[in-house]
């Protein structure tokens, strides 16, 4: 059986039973992952690899906390959002940026740091108009409170389920609802203005 066919719940065993492989597996499905959801959050691609390195020293630390009745994803995805707001909070951060990483090198690496809002049907002037509101959008969102902007974030970027939002972020289901709910009338709010 090759390692993409062990499960995240045998190889975090294995991680707590000292398997240095199993931990390089694990390093190896999420790094990407949690990199992007961190850089979603802050924009700052030195920031977040730090915080996405801090996420994994503080997983493989604390491996033997992990309980398997919630899925490992949610959990290490807890771990990251909870830094990243805590360091949000810290550098009070304003904006994000939906074009993908200023430092990204790679097609691979842009792909997985921006938000896509371009069809490919538009025209010049479309694709333009399209990009001074992803701008605006960009800015809205950088505007909400670090615990809406994870939320939001995490459930219109990341696609993540409701539950699983509510495991990752550690509150309540009806608190991340709320949350949800209350970043969307925010950003409808300040994005009015474009309203036609």
């Amino acid at each position: 059986m090759n390692a993409t066919q062990v499960s995240d719940h045998e190889l975090v065993t294995r991680a707590q039973q000292g398997s240095e492989k199993a931990y390089r597996e694990l390093l190896g499905r999420y790094e990407r992952p949690v990199f992007s959801i961190v850089y979603r959050m802050i924009r700052d691609r030195e920031q977040a690899e730090d915080l996405a390195q801090e996420t994994f020293v503080r997983v493989f630390n604390h491996i033997d906390r992990y309980d398997p009745k919630y899925k490992f994803s949610s959990w290490i995805f807890k771990i990251a959002t909870n830094l990243t707001i805590d360091h949000i909070r810290r550098k009070e951060l304003n904006t994000v940026s939906i074009d993908g990483s200023r430092n990204a090198t790679t097609a691979d690496q842009i792909e997985a740091t921006a938000i896509t809002i371009i069809s490919p049907d538009e025209n010049p002037e479309e694709l333009l108009e399209a990009k001074e509101l992803g701008e605006e959008i960009e800015e809205a969102i950088g505007r909400l409170r670090p615990e809406y902007r994870a939320a939001i974030l995490l459930r219109h970027v990341e696609g993540r389920e409701y539950q699983e939002i509510a495991e990752i972020m550690g509150l309540p289901l009806g608190t991340v609802k709320t949350y949800i709910h209350r970043g969307r009338n925010e950003l409808r709010d300040s994005l009015q203005h474009l309203k036609v």
